[in-house]
């Protein structure tokens, strides 16, 4: 029985697991404190624009600038992607394709099935 001496009792402790009646308080973050200010902001401008009667919507802009970047440059490639293809008439497009065909070799044709010949 003296080898059980040392043995501890009760529950087990859990990291991380806080004990009861003791909560750590959230720290809140810079943007959360960013965004109510913007939306302070966006309701006292909408308040005075509904004084002078002006009644437009504002939304807040929740993007980051890396994926407003991105959008941005999305929109540029889709315009030119559209400049370029509305450059060309449908004929001109097929005779381009069919030029580009003729330079590849003929490594690229349908093989001949029959063995007969």
């Amino acid at each position: 029985m003296a080898e059980y001496q040392a043995v501890q009792r009760g529950s087990l402790r859990l990291k991380g697991v806080a004990e009861l009646g003791v909560k750590k308080k959230k720290k809140k973050s810079k943007e959360s404190k960013k965004m109510l200010e913007q939306i302070t902001s966006n309701q006292q401008q909408h308040a005075v624009r509904e004084e002078a009667g002006e009644h437009k919507r504002v939304t807040v802009d929740k993007r980051t600038p890396a994926q407003k970047a991105f959008d941005k440059m999305q929109e540029k490639r889709q315009i030119e992607r559209i400049l370029k293809k509305a450059s060309k008439t449908h004929k001109q497009s097929v005779e381009e394709f069919n030029r580009h065909l003729d330079t590849l070799t003929e490594h690229y044709d349908i093989p001949k099935v029959s063995w007969t010949k």
